[in-house]
């Protein structure tokens, strides 16, 4: 029977970068194969990103076009300072701000509803490097996210190496989501990882 667990998180630092780019992952795998089989590695993928001054909207433009749903919002250094998701915007953070501020949706900007860099937890790239896909299903699971990144100490100090998504896992898995809910993600995950042991 295969015993899965969940990672630790950690905070991030506010000089984290994201690693740069050097080349796919497998079709498909299985809940015992390593997590590496699974993470978007940042130096074999370019990382989508966004400015905080884009407006929502540009935002969810830049992840249709690029095939994601979660960007790197970078400063004009390339820091790294926070993210923002599809759920982010088409949830009801812009409707309550769009209310609260008396501003029009169209004017609001990926700083005023990004998750940014204090509250993002990230994973340990050693710790990725011990673990199953099945551990990041349950790692997301007990997080209530659909992504996870993964940090990594490198000689230009912390920086984001790769990116873990449970839409990303299930395709791999063979796993139809039904649904952009977090709790509904993971029931069909879950059902395969269970019928593993």
């Amino acid at each position: 029977m295969t015993r899965f667990r969940a990672l630790q998180r950690y905070g991030l630092q506010p000089d984290t970068r994201i690693c740069l780019f050097d080349n796919g992952l497998p079709l498909s795998l299985k809940p015992e194969d390593s997590a590496l089989n699974s993470m978007t590695d940042l130096r074999r993928v370019p990382a989508a990103s966004t400015k905080p001054e884009s407006t929502i909207d540009q935002a969810m433009q830049r992840m249709i076009h690029v095939g994601v749903r979660l960007l790197f919002v970078l400063d004009d250094l390339g820091t790294l300072v926070g993210l923002i998701t599809a759920r982010d915007i088409m949830g009801e953070k812009p409707v309550r701000l769009a209310a609260e501020d008396h501003i029009a949706r169209d004017d609001i900007k990926v700083q005023n509803i990004m998750v940014p860099l204090g509250q993002i937890d990230v994973l340990d790239f050693p710790e990725v490097e011990r673990s199953t896909v099945g551990d990041i299903v349950l790692t997301l699971r007990k997080a209530g996210r659909q992504h996870a990144l993964v940090r990594e100490e490198t000689p230009h100090g912390i920086e984001i190496r790769g990116i873990f998504s449970i839409s990303q896992i299930a395709r791999q898995l063979g796993v139809t989501l039904q649904s952009n809910d977090v709790v509904q993600s993971f029931a069909g995950l879950e059902q395969l990882i269970a019928s593993d042991d």
